[in-house]
């Protein structure tokens, strides 16, 4: 994600890091070439005039407008809705971790130095796993190396071969709230309550996974991408006969705009990626694991993650 105040002045025009230029720079620059083509020959091709008026990119070019505009906002409420389960995450984990160190009975208050043999330093750590194994099935790669520092061997040795680590830490979850009724550290009707906190942390994993493998149906990109792209290669023969020299500059900014519309919807479809306008999953689990960590009264807290060159991953 790309965090920095709003450019002002010609570095409004000059700033390119969080910018989509880089990624339509080479089809914007055969659009204006083909312009400046269309320009010098006054429209001509081949010894053959092609006479095209601005109406048919008039009325093509309000519908492709409003269309690129209707598909990027189905792309921001991915996004957006993304970042709202990813938050719900925040909420949950940060309840977890409350009330199993509260609801648990244990004669000492859980403290991190007790390691995993307290059940509660265990669910707190595994909490902070489960949201790293989140964040790396959906980013689709192994899970971290840091989470093995979180987890029982024999749940790290487990975890390579689940093909849903999240689901599998979840069901370890209910296994150690199972035990601690067994033996009597909980109240029936507490632990309910921390069943409530899983529970909810699964459906927000679980969206996010919804999110992940339901992209917008391909025939619907596909048609404004041949849409747009049309639309400005041929736009240069409506519009030399009327502007002349400025033809290309016309062209350039209309490209710019419907190229960059439809890129932009590119990179808000999927939002868990690593690009640089996808959300900060790193820095989400770093934060998460730097409140569980504190409940637990850890005084080696891991630094948050900065912005580094206006990037937060």
């Amino acid at each position: 994600m790309i965090l920095r105040d709003r450019p002002s002045g010609i570095k409004l025009f000059l700033a390119l890091r969080g910018s989509i230029v880089p990624r339509i720079l080479p089809a914007l620059l055969v659009n204006v070439a083909i312009a400046t083509l269309v320009t010098w020959s006054h429209g001509d091709l081949f010894r053959l005039k092609i006479t095209l008026t601005t109406i048919p990119f008039t009325l093509i070019g309000l519908p492709l407008a409003i269309f690129l505009g209707f598909r990027n906002n189905a792309a921001y409420d991915r996004f957006w809705e993304g970042r709202k389960l990813w938050g719900e995450q925040v909420l949950r984990s940060r309840s977890l971790a409350r009330q199993c160190c509260s609801l648990i009975d244990y004669p000492a208050p859980a403290a991190i130095a007790d390691g995993l043999a307290d059940v509660r330093v265990r669910m707190v750590l595994r909490a902070i796993a489960f949201n790293f194994a989140v964040r790396d099935l959906l980013r689709r790669q192994a899970p971290a190396r840091a989470t093995q520092d979180l987890l029982a061997p024999a749940e790290w040795t487990a975890l390579q071969d689940m093909p849903n680590p999240p689901a599998y830490l979840m069901h370890q979850m209910g296994m150690d709230l199972r035990l601690c009724m067994k033996e009597g550290r909980i109240d029936p009707c507490l632990a309910v309550a921390i069943d409530g906190t899983l529970t909810a942390l699964t459906g927000a994993a679980a969206s996010c996974e919804r999110i992940k493998n339901t992209p917008v149906p391909f025939s619907y990109v596909l048609l404004l991408h041949r849409t747009s792209y049309l639309y400005c290669f041929l736009l240069p023969f409506g519009l030399v006969d009327s502007i002349g020299f400025m033809t290309p500059f016309v062209v350039a900014i209309v490209a710019y705009t419907f190229f960059g519309l439809d890129v932009l919807g590119d990179e808000l479809e999927e939002p868990f990626g690593k690009e640089a306008n996808d959300l900060p999953l790193d820095a989400i689990c770093r934060a998460i694991e730097i409140d569980l960590r504190a409940a637990l009264g850890d005084a080696d807290l891991p630094a948050p993650l900065l912005p580094i060159n206006y990037r937060l991953t």
